[in-house]
């Protein structure tokens, strides 16, 4: 348990984390902020291959192809469902909402919104590793979502900035968005625990979100900038650097 309480903290702490280098280094970001996406986008491609897709199905046994397949579909549905929701979201959201007309606030409290609930199944991601058993392989997935949230805290901050949020305004979303992952994680690891049979469901829909966000958010947002090649190789970059993660550990 301590070693999972542990790990929510790393994994929340990483995105406040890389909200702290937004600050510090918030113009290079907006810069190049193609090729800090698509490094975390192939981080998260490889650790949601790697690290929920191939253990779903081995732990599905039988059914192993079926229950991964159904899942990812579900977790993807699901997510795509709540992402329809994020207006009715934003017009409750009181103390950090936008001025009334300013458009641009209210695009980046949108995307702020859509970090947050991303965190949510990424925490489950990496709780649902501990289900498994084996510490390594948590560990990777645990690994993999940290190393993609400290770019998205990046990101996040230098936009947030620009359309008129007080710095601590900024900061203090960017921390909610990593507290949030904390707790996704705790749940994980409870949901994981009451049966053993709900493992590969688990995986595959923890899988399915990852996806989702990788796909709907972070590809889209990788050439918003002008940025072409490089958030491309970037991508390949992270992705190879979570297959050697995976090979040491």
């Amino acid at each position: 348990m301590q070693a999972v309480i542990l790990t929510a903290l790393g994994v929340g702490g990483a995105t406040v984390l890389g909200a702290v280098i937004g600050f510090i280094f918030r113009e290079w970001s907006v810069r190049h902020g193609g090729a800090v996406l698509g490094f975390g986008a192939g981080v998260m491609l490889a650790a949601t291959v790697l690290g929920l897709v191939l253990p779903a199905l081995e732990y599905g046994g039988k059914y192993g192809v079926f229950i991964t397949v159904m899942g990812v579909f579900a977790g993807a549905l699901s997510l795509f469902v709540l992402d329809r929701l994020l207006p009715a979201l934003h017009g409750a959201s009181d103390g950090f909402s936008a001025p009334r007309g300013n458009t641009r606030c209210e695009r980046v409290l949108l995307f702020v919104l859509a970090i947050a609930l991303h965190n949510l199944p990424e925490g489950i991601a990496a709780g649902v590793g501990f289900g498994t058993g084996n510490v390594g392989e948590a560990l990777f997935i645990a690994g993999g979502i940290a190393l993609q949230n400290i770019p998205e805290g990046m990101v996040i901050i230098a936009p947030m900035l620009a359309a008129g949020f007080s710095p601590t305004k900024t900061f203090v979303l960017a921390f909610l968005t990593g507290v949030i992952e904390v707790i996704g994680t705790l749940i994980g690891y409870f949901a994981v625990g009451v049966a053993a049979v709900v493992l590969p469901i688990s995986l595959s829909f923890a899988a399915g979100c990852m996806l989702y966000v990788i796909s709907d958010e972070i590809i889209p947002e990788m050439g918003a900038g002008g940025e072409k090649t490089a958030p491309v190789f970037a991508l390949i970059a992270g992705f190879c650097l979570m297959v050697c993660f995976d090979a040491w550990l």
